[in-house]
């Protein structure tokens, strides 16, 4: 391996690496604004200068320099130095002192910059120029003559977010960036903009002026928004989230998260529920927990079980649904489901419902087939991931489904299962692809799962995934993406119909005819409310949604980021999610409140606080004791293409994805004006027509 001198210090690295890595190796830091570890190298910023031995007389940009057998790196010499401070003087040209009004002030890398590397004068004296302002959408804020053109959004936008729509505009003193006919930007991950930003150009406009940084308390915790379980970082202050920002998981989402994830927090705190309440007269009043407790106690001793329902939401943690397996099963209720859209998977292994080949494996990947699954909606960081490893030329798609632009290109192969049965029969075309491909995956989307053909598709796409070796010894492509944050949990704790039990969608129709007296809510608010008939319905939840606005007793329940949880995403893993605020007025944890209940009800459940409650979970369920851990993509012992699924006829139905409006998934982001406002504008917006 090559080597090379870093102020005298010899490092051994590997061939590829650029001047600044190679000096990063040997722990020295260089400043840079421009340069970013994830996007392309730009080299426009100046600010990462360093003397480079053998080589001319000059400091050079160390971003874009490959290191060299041989070479001295200095980076801290007379001439690095001095050359350092002129760049940061000529940056500060136009800057703005507008700091103390700056929402990027003190995490901002100019203030940073500027104090580790410049000057302490300046010797211009030249008026500043102004920029106008761009509009970027309703998430990200422009005060553009902050803007130093390091390019860092151009690229984000046009690498990683697939939506080419920044770029920049103009010569010399006229140079800016701005967005395509300045207009909102359609990407999914638009608040990293803010985040890659060095300097406040762009900001977070929903927390514009609402927060210092040194202010806020800051908790690592995983989000809920969808089920990918990204790595975030909940900033608060006093009793008020006020704001979420990513972390870095190389795992799942580098350093990334969705909009819906970021801008979620002004839900928390709307529409919230923060007290027991009971209908009386036709009109919910306030209650005390005692009322409450006992008004539901009375209704489960009066019902029979095989009247009683159970139906778990998709935000719910696992502690929260094994407390209320515990109570419903010690009362013989079977009609227990945490699948609210009816999905037919749930029984078998385990490897038959998870994303197998895991996230990040996706980078291994050589052919994907994509069955009714639109990971822009369902997985925008699934999506980002995808795109990486197609613009390295290594990665071929086709898509059974929906049309959808997700901002890479693929084959498109039909609408339904004719589709896949055509590719099965097939020799050409994107089979040959598959059968070609060293690492193929199918990715199926919730879209297939929740029909009354899914037993027949998943048979199929069995069929399919036998075909195309899509599962060896040593691989396993099988990848399952869901949508609910909660529902590998539930699935993992079986918390499906028991024997002779109804599932979610069959107790909605059992409660419109008259055959279920009592149905339990645990934070369920994406079944049909209204065919609920005379059922008496208990809903523990934390906001005022469609299953609050059809309860006869309310129970109020934590917000994820105002309990610690376990959880486990799409591949598996488990994590867990830690309180960073507590939960609002008489509001409780949800698995406290079912505690009480039980107690209430007759059928005291043996575990007094969370950890006892952890302790029994993890031994009757050992997969919660194993925190971050995840299969990988190799073939587990008796995980059976063959038995996926059942066989039948599947209709032609075209396969659609279930997510119709990404930003109002949850009853969290239906509580958010900022997601209403992103919702609002992208129904509305116009088709894209191409340039003549």
């Amino acid at each position: 391996m090559p080597k090379a001198k870093v102020n005298g210090k010899e490092i051994e690295f590997e061939p590829g690496l650029t001047v600044l890595q190679v000096a990063e190796l040997a722990g020295e830091e260089i400043p840079r604004f421009c340069y970013h570890e994830r996007l392309s190298i730009a080299g426009n910023c100046r600010m990462c200068l360093v003397e480079v031995k053998p080589g001319p007389p000059k400091p050079q940009a160390s971003c874009a320099l490959p290191a060299a057998d041989g070479q001295e790196i200095l980076t801290a010499s007379p001439m690095v130095k001095k050359a350092r401070e002129g760049v940061m003087e000529f940056l500060l040209i136009n800057h703005p002192l507008d700091c103390p009004i700056c929402d990027q002030g003190g995490e901002c890398d100019l203030q940073d910059e500027a104090m580790g590397y410049g000057r302490d004068d300046s010797r211009y004296q030249e008026n500043k120029r102004a920029v106008e302002e761009k509009y970027l959408g309703p998430l990200i804020k422009t005060v553009m003559t902050r803007c130093i053109q390091c390019t860092r959004c151009v690229r984000f936008a046009a690498e990683i977010a697939g939506a080419p729509e920044m770029g920049m505009i103009g010569r010399g003193e006229d140079a800016e960036i701005t967005s395509y006919l300045e207009t909102a930007l359609t990407s999914e991950l638009t608040g990293n903009l803010a985040d890659i930003c060095p300097v406040g150009a762009l900001t977070h406009k929903p927390w514009a002026f609402n927060y210092r940084p040194w202010e806020l308390r800051k908790t690592d915790s995983v989000d809920v928004m969808d089920a990918l379980g990204s790595a975030i970082r909940v900033d608060a202050r006093g009793p008020e989230v006020m704001r979420i920002l990513p972390r870095v998981n190389e795992d799942i989402n580098e350093e990334w998260i969705s909009d819906k994830t970021r801008y979620v927090v002004d839900g928390l705190l709307r529409q919230r529920l923060d007290r027991p309440y009971i209908r009386q007269g036709g009109k919910l009043v306030e209650a005390t927990w005692g009322q409450a407790f006992a008004a539901i106690a009375g209704r489960l001793r009066a019902a029979k079980p095989e009247r009683v329902g159970l139906i778990a939401g998709d935000l719910q943690d696992a502690e929260s649904m094994k407390a209320a397996l515990d109570l419903f099963r010690s009362l013989g209720v079977a009609n227990i489901d945490c699948r609210q859209d009816g999905s037919a998977l749930g029984a078998g292994p385990r490897e038959s419902w998870l994303f197998n080949t895991t996230i990040a494996g996706l980078e291994q990947a050589d052919a994907v087939l994509l069955v009714g699954a639109n990971p822009r909606r369902e997985g925008a960081l699934v999506n980002a991931r995808l795109r990486k490893q197609w613009l390295r030329g290594k990665l071929q798609l086709g898509v059974i489904g929906e049309v959808a632009d997700l901002s890479f290109e693929y084959s498109y192969l039909g609408a339904g299962a004719a589709s896949l049965e055509r590719l099965i029969g097939s020799d050409d075309g994107f089979a040959k692809t598959l059968n070609a491909a060293s690492a193929p995956i199918f990715i199926v989307g919730a879209g297939v799962l929740a029909r009354s053909d899914s037993g027949a598709l998943l048979n199929l796409l069995g069929r399919a995934a036998q075909t195309f070796k899509v599962v060896r010894d040593d691989w396993n492509g099988w990848n399952v993406l869901h949508t609910a944050a909660s529902r590998v949990g539930g699935l993992d704790l079986g918390f499906v119909p028991g024997p002779g039990g109804l599932s979610a969608p069959e107790m909605v129709q059992a409660a419109n005819a008259g055959e279920l007296d009592v149905l339990f809510l645990l934070g369920a608010d994406e079944i049909d409310t209204e065919k609920l008939g005379d059922a008496f319905v208990v809903y523990l939840g934390t906001h005022g949604d469609a299953g609050a606005h059809r309860a006869d007793v309310i129970l109020p329940g934590a917000a994820y980021t105002e309990k610690p949880g376990l959880y486990v995403n799409t591949e598996g893993r488990v994590q867990l999610a830690n309180r960073a605020v507590f939960p609002k007025g008489e509001a409780r944890e949800d698995w406290a409140i079912l505690r009480a209940l039980s107690e209430a009800a007759g059928k005291r459940l043996p575990y007094d606080s969370l950890e006892q409650l952890r302790s029994r979970l993890m031994a009757e369920h050992p997969t919660f004791g194993r925190i971050d851990y995840v299969p990988g993509p190799t073939k587990a012992a008796g995980f059976d293409l063959s038995a996926l699924g059942a066989p039948g006829a599947a209709t032609e139905e075209p396969f659609r994805s279930p997510v119709s409006d990404y930003y109002l998934t949850n009853p969290i982001a239906r509580a958010s004006v900022t997601l209403a406002e992103c919702s609002a504008m992208f129904s509305r917006r116009a088709p894209a027509i191409a340039a003549e």
